[in-house]
């Protein structure tokens, strides 16, 4: 199998790791280019940190999972390139959808 696609998605997970750790660590402020942007998080900072530090998590773990399954799957003998990129595009794009959603649910727990 091409590793070429190995690399991709291994450099996928690093950047969503490398993302998530900013906003993990607060040191990200309220804007409009850079984490969980929505009007409640921008209109009060007291919001924004909570809810991105649960983002960020949320997207660490998107990003170890997709690198997990990205070397698992790689390491399965035969597998065709189309099934394996299918397979880890896949973990990954559900990945997202669960974490908006998390972030979502946790975002509707906090203190209005």
């Amino acid at each position: 199998m091409n590793t070429s696609f190995l690399i991709l998605f291994f450099v996928v997970g690093g950047l969503l790791i490398g993302l998530s750790l900013p906003l993990i660590y607060g040191k990200v402020p309220p804007n409009l280019w850079y984490g969980f942007r929505v009007r409640r998080t921008l209109d009060d900072p007291s919001i924004w940190y909570p809810a991105n530090a649960y983002a960020g998590w949320q997207i660490l773990w998107v990003g170890v999972v997709g690198m997990v399954v990205a070397v698992a799957t790689y390491l399965i003998p035969n597998v065709e390139l189309g099934v394996y990129a299918s397979i880890v595009g896949v973990t990954y794009g559900v990945g997202v959808v669960v974490m908006l959603v998390r972030s979502f649910v946790y975002l509707g727990k906090l203190p209005k």
